[in-house]
């Protein structure tokens, strides 16, 4: 690659273009199981897993997938949750050369039945209370051939194999049921452990298809991106080139994002796999309870997260007693990271967080802050190794803004996926000339640093004028008394749309219009600043924890219909 605006800003011995090693995900972990066999990979409650048994359950479940008609190819689902089955199954998957789809457990029968029909999936490992709740009623309506049924409790060790069962009846809905045998009908466990470990071999080429990632939808049809072998590996060493100072082998990390969601997977799952890390599997990224002492307890030192969790952590009580000093390294993304989030959790624990920027499409990663250099608040860092950038005008990519100047950011690099399976017309409208367009409206500063401004279909245009919402966001969640904000546009019959925001206050905190409107006014543009406040005590948010925009137009059209 040609030098870049942003190259001068990389830290020393992050190069501009790395030397790949062609590695697949399969010979990651094969590497780590050679070189540290007795290191832990995985901790989940009261089991912990070495690299040893995580090889030896791979190939077994890998022979049991192979004696079910599992080929190279064959599509095979994963839904199920942050449990020691969900990496097992991705790495079998992976030995195999088949195409993984990782389903998103919260799902509902509609979705999962899009997404295995449009992918074409002969076999599903699914959890028990996800096949009892959802997915035995669809098992004529989808593709799949044969099921294997995995159990939260069934990795873990007594006393907790035999009271977990008790406590996770009692959820809302339960997360634990009795699944009777039948035709097409496996158990994960017994399966694994009667198996021996004999998997056919793959010729696997860098080139392959490793996964098949749906999107989350929240704008459309979910697609699925088409990710190689590849794409994703490089990504992988991409992060481990930014991050300079992780050790091969010695690293623990907090494994909270969903496996479903591609910042799970690649960062939270298929990274600490190809450095011999260790990860700490937990189910419910909500349960900061948990978060904070797994933290604590299991001298966590990378921390990948969202935003919100920053914060939640921030705000759990009694936090500035708990001793969180082990994390070292964070990585920020999905959404935009609050300047005092990010100041009280790094005095917290006297880590650095990485604020960054990625996509389905990208495996995810595109940008990152770097990690010694200067970090910019507001800003989702410099273009990683070998991703080139652009900003371009939203209707005419020919034309490419000047620094300083708004437009869509246009992504090409090795992360960059095939395409849409099975979608050429929405893959052409993605991917032109070899650039992924993002539909992300961004700036790019004199040192490459790129700041988004907002969503091309998230923008608000009032009485003529611009106006992004995540602009608002920001600086309403700096005041105070402000948990989160989340704003939209809404109908509106002089300025065509005009600003409204969602708010959740702290707790114990009250706060009025007036006061919101005279704090906005004081920061933002008369005209950017919203007309309209609600004060709720939640918002509507996607399994990573996003806030879903659509959701809060779809009600305030809803409401207006109503009252016309």
């Amino acid at each position: 690659m040609n030098k870049r605006l942003w190259h001068d800003s990389y830290d020393d011995g992050v190069a501009p273009s790395l030397n790949y090693n062609g590695t697949t995900l399969i010979e990651y972990l094969n590497k780590s199981v050679q070189d540290y066999p007795e290191h832990d990979v995985l901790n989940f409650m009261n089991c912990n897993m070495k690299y040893r048994e995580f090889g030896d359950a791979v190939e077994r479940l890998a022979t049991a997938l192979a004696n079910l008609g599992v080929k190279k190819g064959t599509r095979v689902a994963v839904q199920l949750p942050n449990i020691p089955q969900t990496p097992i199954s991705f790495f079998a998957i992976q030995r195999l050369g088949a195409h993984a789809v990782m389903t998103n457990p919260l799902y509902m029968p509609r979705e999962i039945k899009h997404q295995w029909n449009d992918s074409n999936c002969e076999i599903a490992i699914v959890a028990d209370f996800i096949y009892d709740q959802k997915v035995r009623a669809l098992r004529g309506d989808v593709p799949v051939k044969q099921y294997i049924i995995a159990s939260i409790p069934e990795y873990l060790k007594f006393p907790l194999r035999q009271l977990a069962p008790l406590k996770l009846k009692k959820m809302d809905p339960p997360s634990v049921a009795k699944v009777a045998p039948e035709a097409g009908v496996h158990f994960f466990r017994k399966l694994v452990e009667s198996t021996a470990p004999a998997a056919p071999a793959v010729d696997i080429d860098i080139d392959d298809i490793a996964v098949i990632q749906y999107t989350g939808g929240t704008t459309g049809v979910s697609k699925g991106a088409v990710l190689t072998q590849r794409n994703i590996a490089y990504n992988a060493q991409m992060v481990n080139a930014w991050f300079v100072n992780v050790p091969y082998g010695e690293e623990v990390l907090l494994s909270a994002l969903p496996f479903f969601h591609i910042f799970g997977l690649t960062v939270c799952m298929i990274w600490p796999v190809s450095v011999a890390g260790k990860m700490i599997l937990m189910p419910n990224p909500r349960d900061i309870p948990t978060m904070v002492k797994n933290i604590e307890k299991h001298k966590v030192t990378l921390y990948p997260a969202l935003p919100a969790l920053f914060n939640a952590v921030n705000q759990f009580p009694g936090i500035e007693k708990r001793d969180l000093s082990s994390v070292k390294y964070c990585f920020s993304g999905s959404a935009p990271l609050p300047e005092d989030v990010q100041e009280t959790f790094e005095k917290l624990t006297g880590a650095i967080i990485v604020e960054g920027f990625g996509m389905t499409e990208t495996s995810p990663v595109v940008t990152g802050n770097p990690l010694y250099g200067e970090r910019k608040i507001g800003h989702i860092g410099i273009p990683f190794p070998d991703t080139d950038v652009k900003v371009v005008d939203p209707k005419d990519a020919s034309i490419e803004r000047a620094v300083g100047e708004e437009g869509e950011l246009i992504v090409k690099g090795p992360q960059v996926m095939q395409g849409y399976w099975n979608m050429p017309d929405e893959t052409a409208l993605t991917i032109k000339n070899g650039w992924l367009h993002t539909g992300d409206l961004v700036i790019m500063d004199q040192g490459g640093y790129l700041r988004i401004v907002g969503r091309c279909k998230d923008m608000i245009i009032a009485g003529g004028y611009n106006i992004y919402p995540d602009e608002i966001d920001r600086v309403l969640t700096a005041h105070p008394k402000v948990f989160e904000a989340c704003t939209i546009g809404v109908p509106d019959e002089c300025r065509g749309e005009t600003v409204k925001s969602f708010i959740i206050l702290n707790p114990g905190e009250e706060c009025t219009d007036a006061e919101l409107d005279t704090y906005a006014r004081a920061e933002l543009a008369a005209y950017k600043a919203p007309k309209s406040y609600e004060f709720r005590e939640e918002l509507p948010k996607s399994a990573m924890m996003k806030l879903l925009r659509r959701v809060l137009r779809d009600e305030e059209e809803a409401k207006m219909r109503k009252n016309n």
